[in-house]
C-alpha cells in the first residue's frame, strides 16, 4: 500500500499545469464555452508534457468526448482566432506542427486591460460628478449652464484633473473670493507653473502664502495669544 510520502513524491514527479488566473476570469467574456475551456486546459497540459500537437485521439483518451467532438472544438477555437497551428522545423530539418495558444493569451490580456481602462474611466466620471456637487455646495446653489460648461472646459480642454480643480476651489474659499472667475485665475496660474497634481498645487500655494503673509510684531508687555489666521494669496493680482 502506498504511504503518504510515496503519494507526495508521485504527486510532485507528475508536475503541475500552470494556467493564468486571467483565463478563468475572462474566458466567459470571450465567448468560450466550458467544454472548449476544458479542451484548452488539456492542450496546455500536453504542451507542458512536451507534446505540442496532440491528436484528437490523444485528447479523447483524457476527456469524455469523442474524437469528432474534439475535432469540432479545435476547429471552433481556430475559427475564433484563439488557437492557431504553426509549422516549425526541428534541429534535424524535419517539419512539424504545433498548436499555438499565444493568440488566446493575448486576447485575455487585452480583455483585462480593457476592463481596467473602463474601471478608471468610471472612477474618473464619478470624481467629475463629485466635483460639480462640491462647487454647488460651496456656492450654496445650483450651477448655471455656463458655470457647468466652464468646469467642463477645465477638465476636457485645459486638462486639469478633478483633484487639482478641487484644490483651486479650496484656495478660493480660503481667500474668501468664491467665484468661478477666481478659481479660473488660480488654475491659469497653476498651469503656467506646470502644476499637475494636488501635491504640486499645495506646495505652490504654501510658498505664495509664506511670501505674502506680513509679520506682526507682538507687544513685549502682553503675552501673545494663539490665533488661527489663514493667510492667502490673491491670485487675481499680477505678480512677477
Amino acid at each position: 500500500m502506498t504511504n503518504e510520502a510515496d503519494r507526495l513524491r508521485i504527486w510532485i514527479e507528475q508536475g503541475n499545469v500552470t494556467i493564468s488566473q486571467l483565463f478563468f476570469k475572462f474566458y466567459k467574456e470571450l465567448g468560450i464555452q466550458d467544454l472548449d475551456a476544458m479542451l484548452i486546459m488539456h492542450l496546455t497540459a500536453f504542451h507542458e508534457e512536451g507534446n505540442t500537437f496532440p491528436t484528437p485521439t490523444d485528447i479523447a483518451n483524457r476527456m469524455q468526448l469523442t474524437e469528432d467532438e474534439i475535432a469540432s472544438s479545435l476547429q471552433r477555437m481556430m475559427q475564433k482566432g484563439f488557437i492557431e497551428i504553426l509549422q516549425k522545423v526541428d534541429e534535424h530539418g524535419v517539419l512539424f506542427e504545433t498548436f499555438n495558444l499565444q493568440p488566446l493569451w493575448a486576447r485575455l490580456v487585452d480583455c483585462m486591460t480593457e476592463k481596467t481602462v473602463k474601471k478608471v474611466e468610471v472612477s474618473s466620471k464619478l470624481k467629475e460628478g463629485e466635483l460639480f456637487n462640491l462647487f454647488e455646495q460651496e456656492f450654496g446653489r445650483f450651477l448655471s449652464p455656463m458655470e457647468s460648461e466652464t468646469i467642463s472646459m477645465w477638465l476636457d480642454q485645459d486638462g486639469h484633473s478633478p483633484e487639482v480643480i478641487r484644490k483651486a476651489l479650496i484656495e478660493a474659499v480660503l481667500s474668501q473670493k468664491l467665484s468661478l472667475r477666481y478659481v479660473d485665475r488660480i488654475l491659469f496660474e497653476w498651469k503656467k507653473k506646470n502644476v499637475k497634481t494636488p501635491k504640486d498645487a499645495e506646495k505652490l500655494a504654501q510658498n505664495f502664502r509664506q511670501n505674502t503673509l506680513p509679520s506682526r510684531p507682538q507687544p513685549t508687555h502682553v503675552e501673545p495669544q494663539p490665533t488661527k489666521k489663514v493667510p492667502f494669496y490673491n491670485w487675481l493680482e499680477e505678480r512677477e
